[in-house]
This record gives C-alpha cells, structure tokens and sequence, in this order.
C-alpha cells in the first residue's frame, strides 16, 4: 500500500468523543467499565473492526479491536485503559464528568489520564477510513484496571490470544505529546510481623510486632538492588508507603505491617529482588508482593523509533531527545507479552495534570495527537 486516504466524511471530533467518554464514571476503585466498554465497542464496529469483549471481574471489562492485518507484517498496536483514579476530597471547580470546556481547556476526571488518548487514537482510525483494512492493520487494546496495577492487562495476558502478534505498540499517555522511550518497573510489596499481645503496663510478657516493622523500616534504609543507574532512567528506588499496627495504646502489639514501593529497572528481575530483601530482613518480617510490573525500555536505535521524533515533530514543531515517563503503564505487561516490541509512550495532556483535582486537557493537543497518531499509523502501513 503507497499510502492511506483520509476519510472524505465528517469525522468523529475528537473534543465531543473525549467529553462523551468522561462522562462515565469509571473510577477505580471499585471500577466499573462495563458502560463505556459497551460504547466503545460499537464506535468501533461502526468503523469496520472487528471487537471481542473480556471480563477479569464483576463489572471489570477488556476490550480489543482489530482491523487490516492483510499483509506479511504485524498490525501496530494502539493500548489505553478506561479507569480513571478517584476525584478525591477536594472540592472540583467543574463537573469531574462533565467535561467543560473553558480557555481552551476541557476539564473533567479522565481528559488527561487517559481518555483524551483513547479518543484520539480512535478518531485517528476514522480520519484513515476504508484504506485502514488493507495492510498490516492496527490492533486496539483498550483496558480497565490499569490505575491499581495493570490488573485489565495482566488478565488480557494470562489468556490465549489469537491476536498475538503486534509490531510495535503505541501507549497513549499523557506525555504532552512527547515521545517516550520507556519507564521503571513497579514492585510493591507487603511486609509483616508477627509477635505476642500482653497488657501494656508488662510489656516483658509480649513480643511487640511495631518495634520488629521499626526495625525493619530503618534497614531499608540501606538497602541497595539492582544496577546503580541507568542513563536515561536513573537509579532503582524504594520508598515506604504506608504502616500500620496494634489495636490499642495500652496492649502490647501481636500484628504490625507496611508497605515497600520499589520502582525498578528494565531487565531486573523482581523475584531476585524479593529473595534478597528476604535474606536482608531476617525471618521475623514475611514479605508478600501485590504489584509486580517490569520496566520498559526502547532503544533509540531501534529502527522505528528511531523515527518517530521526526515524524512527531513535523506535528508538533519541536523535538526533545531521549525522554522517559514517570509512572507506570500497561506496556509493563503488553510490551513483554509481545516479545518486547519497540513501545512508544505518547499522548495528549500533562503527566503534572493527571489525578489532580480540576484536572485537564488542552483542546490543542488533542487535536494534535489525532494527526500525530494518523502519521504513525500511515508510515507503519508504508515502511
């Protein structure tokens, strides 16, 4: 194929789809994907591809898209989760579902992180019209569950799959617009100690589980993992996220707990990590792992990444270098799941903006991220 036409009809405006999408409620917990996926699924059967919907949980919904795939090479991936985090407890100046639009801005829970992605993705598919389904084709993972732990993704990979194969994946975060190479892992991991109740007043007679953590606690504080640095990412990290323990002031503690945020390097391995945390705390702390999310990491050799800041910047007028996100994404379970292929993170909105109150999107980049991905889509088609 020489290339794709774009759409002669009216498309989809990818403004009015990204307040359509923020209107429902998907906040996680307790996650609820069950209406938009129902939405979203005939948008996309409406354009020609081809849906299948998977359940991980009451209420909890995958959703994948396929179209094209009629040539020797793998479709491109496009992946963005429908959950969005809670609103918290300060009080919203706009409609967190309303998705008001003012200065520019359209403002609601979501816009950012990450329906506006979604919607721009997906507008970009419409604007290629029919051409699309000739050729390697593009594959939509649309997931829920991604804010606590990827859990949508990890479920999708778990399952045998027919739509295993993708060349490349395009993850659709906010990055304002920025090409990213990669991120850390995740690994979060609950640590327990055990004693003995006795009365306050005799605390001889017990064995006091909150001095065992606070010991544990100021260990940790030298404990050292992995590689020293990466270039781009930097060193590994570990942070204590919460504690917890006893149940009154005049008993002597018998439980205590808290957790360990560590954030990881691509390539570490994280049950090496636990066995050595294991060893390093002694046998009085039992450590059990929640989240366990590898590091991503594309190299700007790569062919086709190689490219993408040029093909970014005809769109945007500015090029950045070597960048890398912050958080965490689904490619820490798609991009091994699919032999670790090349994965762009890019997207409209601002990483500073995402789970804030009044959070928002500029109308600017959503526009901008449907040419974006139109572009990235078109050159996968003609290279």
């Amino acid at each position: 194929m020489e290339h794709l036409k774009v759409a002669e009809s009216p498309s989809r405006d990818v403004v009015e789809l990204t307040k359509k999408l923020v209107s429902f409620d998907t906040i996680n917990p307790p996650g609820n994907e069950v209406e938009i996926c129902d939405y979203l699924q005939d948008i996309f059967a409406n354009l020609g591809l081809q849906t299948k919907v998977t359940s991980f949980g009451d209420k909890r919904r995958n959703l994948i898209a396929t179209i094209g795939g009629n040539s020797n090479r793998s479709p491109i991936g496009i992946t963005g989760h429908m959950d969005t985090v809670p609103l918290g407890s300060e009080e919203w100046s706009y409609d967190p579902f309303a998705g008001t639009i003012e200065n520019g801005r359209i403002y609601g829970r979501g816009t950012c992180d990450m329906k506006g992605g979604v919607a721009a993705a997906i507008c970009a598919v419409q604007e290629l019209g029919e051409d699309i389904k000739n050729g390697p084709g593009v594959t939509f993972f649309i997931t829920g569950g991604e804010e606590t732990g990827s859990d949508g993704a990890r479920d999708y990979a778990e399952q045998p799959n027919e739509d295993r194969k993708i060349g490349a994946l395009i993850v659709a975060e906010p990055t304002n617009l920025i090409p990213l190479s990669g991120h850390k892992g995740v690994f979060w991991v609950k640590a327990v100690a055990k004693g003995k109740t006795a009365h306050g007043s005799m605390p001889e007679h017990g064995e006091n589980a909150i001095f065992k953590v606070t010991e544990a606690i100021q260990k940790l504080q030298a404990f050292k993992f992995g590689p020293d640095r990466h270039e781009h990412l930097g060193s590994p990290s570990l942070n204590i996220g919460t504690i917890s323990g006893g149940l009154n002031t005049n008993s002597v503690a018998d439980h205590a707990e808290f957790s360990i945020d560590m954030r990881t390097l691509p390539g570490q391995s994280h049950n090496a990590i636990l066995d050595s945390l294991n060893e390093y705390l002694g046998n009085g702390i039992s450590l059990t792992p929640f989240v366990d999310l590898s590091g991503v990491w594309t190299d700007e050799s790569d062919t086709w990444f190689g490219k993408l800041e040029n093909l970014v910047g005809e769109i945007t007028g500015e090029k950045h270098g070597i960048q890398t996100a912050p958080y965490f994404t689904d490619a820490s379970v798609l991009t091994p799941y699919f032999d670790n292929v090349p994965t762009v993170i890019l997207g409209p909105g601002s990483p500073q903006v995402a789970h804030i109150t009044d959070e928002y999107c500029e109308v600017s980049e959503l526009q901008k991220s449907v040419n974006i991905y139109k572009k990235l889509i078109t050159d996968w088609y003609i290279s």
